[in-house]
């Protein structure tokens, strides 16, 4: 329910300072807030690092942002409950790192990007491997990624974002599974390792690639 409240106080913000500016509320993105919180690859090559995890706190109209959230309260209210809510917190995080990591590596640089679905599918993809390890019926999320991977091609939805939150979220989930006997700094510790490597494969290639221009 945080992380829930937090998005949409940020759609709020967007919407004040968009009608604030001139225009409707509803066009949020026009929002200068949203302008500077957003995920465009050259912005994050030119030294705004913060857009890889502010982004995954934004969302474009209010269809949007309540699908997300449905999404959120349904799959975040289970995988709470069977990780905890430390551990919950840190899936959500780091997979949102690693979709925004996914179109830092090959997005279209002047192409803005926002949204929860980098986290959400984040979980979905943990929510999988952790049914998978314990031999429960797959079947019903195995359609439901389906869907929502056939979504993701659609035009304007960020098909990169989308793999890489659900790569990472699976990846996280096997590590947390992995390491469950093990004393909880261990878990931390590998997190945060993972956290690390995205961060140099997000910073460190952007770095490279401001130095081949």
């Amino acid at each position: 329910m945080t992380l829930i409240t937090v998005n949409v106080v940020m759609f709020v913000v967007t919407a004040v300072s968009a009608a604030l500016e001139g225009f409707p509320p509803l066009q949020n993105y026009r929002s200068p807030v949203f302008v500077d919180l957003s995920q465009f690859p050259l912005a994050v090559e030119l030294g705004e690092p913060w857009r890889l995890l502010t982004a995954a706190f934004l969302h474009i109209g209010l269809l949007h942002l309540g699908l997300n959230m449905l999404a959120l309260l349904v799959f975040g209210s289970e995988l709470e409950r069977q990780l905890g809510r430390w551990r919950y917190l840190a899936l959500y995080v780091v997979s949102a790192l690693g979709g925004s990591t996914a179109i830092q590596l090959f997005g279209e640089p002047l192409r803005p990007v926002a949204g929860a679905s980098t986290a959400i599918y984040g979980l979905l993809g943990a929510l999988g491997v952790l049914m998978v390890l314990r031999r429960q019926d797959v079947r019903g999320i195995l359609v439901l990624l389906g869907i929502n991977v056939f979504i993701s091609f659609l035009p304007g939805v960020s098909l990169l974002g989308h793999l890489g939150g659900l790569v990472t979220g699976a990846a996280v989930a096997g590590l947390l599974v992995l390491t469950r006997r093990r004393p909880a700094g261990v878990q931390v510790a590998a997190l945060a390792v993972v956290c690390v490597a995205l961060l140099v494969l997000a910073l460190g290639v952007s770095t490279l690639v401001v130095v081949d221009l």
